[in-house]
């Protein structure tokens, strides 16, 4: 369930994580400046998830950017979204455009990209790039600045 409201559930209160992905709540925050394009980010180096065949988990370093229309995305109520998938088997690609389009159908930007970098999983690192809308004119965006997999050396 989203909620696009300034009463927010998570943020301050003590919330247990959610046991999946389908029950965590994406909040939003009114956007003090929805007349400016500009870019925010959140990056989570440390993602995880397990794989739907064999139960062993995944690792992923994952950089979400998105330019903002009316509603910022509440970083606490992330967070818990994306622990919930602890526990929840999910192939690498499906698992990096799940997250991306609902945080689009959560806040609605005017665009938003996400970048999978999966360490490797049966030694074949899988990265997965996502994007929804068009980059406004003029946006300073910079590199998401993760290096492909080198393995050790």
């Amino acid at each position: 369930m989203t909620r696009k409201t300034k009463g927010l559930t998570q943020l301050g209160a003590n919330t247990a994580l959610p046991r999946s992905p389908d029950e965590a709540q994406l909040e939003c925050v009114a956007n003090p400046h929805p007349d400016t394009s500009y870019a925010a980010r959140f990056t989570c180096p440390e993602f995880t998830c397990l794989c739907p065949v064999t139960g062993q988990p995944d690792f992923a370093h994952l950089v979400i950017d998105y330019c903002p229309r009316a509603w910022l995305l509440e970083s606490k109520s992330l967070k818990l979204y994306l622990a919930s998938f602890r526990n929840h088997g999910v192939f690498h690609e499906d698992c990096t455009l799940a997250i991306g389009k609902r945080i689009v159908a959560a806040i609605e930007p005017h665009w938003l990209r996400i970048g999978g970098y999966w360490y490797p999983r049966g030694g074949i690192p899988i990265d997965v790039f996502w994007q929804h809308g068009t980059l406004p004119d003029g946006l300073w965006l910079p590199d998401q600045n993760v290096p492909p997999y080198r393995g050790r050396g």
